[in-house]
């Protein structure tokens, strides 16, 4: 079954009054215990709309893919963020991700005039901005930068996963899962391991036990 598509309903607001570089900023990566947090900033011009976006949770992994390459195809800018896991331990995941959103609006090729989020306020911003609750589900834009920032970090753990092969990375891209768990346990931690994670998530105070985020 095909998951709903995201509306352009805040951007269709937006562009009613003349707005026209309207930035859905989202991040991947904030639950995993390893590698870095990832966030894109896309801006999507009226007459370019890309059809077919949702929130890149519901996406199967092809279907991900395919929109990845249609939105760097006809988006106005589109902007990525990386913040690896070392970072993340020395200034917590929402300042990282904050930190990764900063980086991918600062890599667009253009300044934008209004920048909607997946429910995260940015600090310093040069525009107003929305900060939506379920963002990515209810803003094609926002949704659109969700599947930047998902496909991007999957290639990032794939990468992982061929210089630390007995994590299984590839597969579960570093979220709790059983498998990774299993893995921790047998070999410990390895250079890419969130310490700050594993270590509350070893309190139970961090995460249920994840499913496989494909």
């Amino acid at each position: 079954m095909t998951p709903p598509a995201a509306p352009y309903r805040f951007e269709a607001q937006a562009w009613r009054t003349g707005l026209t570089r309207i930035a859905g900023v989202d991040e991947a990566g904030r639950g995993p215990l390893a590698g870095p947090v990832v966030a894109a900033a896309v801006v999507i011009a009226p007459d370019r709309r890309v059809r077919g976006v949702a929130d890149s949770k519901v996406l199967p992994p092809e279907r991900r893919e395919e929109l990845f390459a249609l939105i760097h195809e006809r988006a106005v800018a589109v902007g990525v963020g990386v913040v690896d896991h070392l970072t993340i331990d020395r200034i917590n995941i929402l300042e990282a991700t904050r930190l990764a959103m900063d980086q991918a609006l600062a890599a667009l090729a253009l300044v934008p005039e209004l920048i909607i989020t997946d429910f995260v306020s940015l600090r310093d911003c040069p525009c107003p901005q929305r900060n939506l609750v379920d963002g990515d589900a209810r803003c094609a834009s926002v949704a659109a930068a969700s599947i930047v920032a998902k496909v991007t970090r999957d290639r990032l753990m794939r990468e992982l996963d061929a210089e630390f092969p007995a994590y299984g990375f590839a597969k579960h891209k570093g979220y709790a899962t059983a498998e990774h768990i299993a893995a921790i346990d047998r070999h410990g931690l390895c250079p890419q391991h969130r310490r700050s994670f594993v270590s509350e998530w070893r309190q139970g105070n961090l995460f249920v036990l994840a499913r496989d985020p494909d």
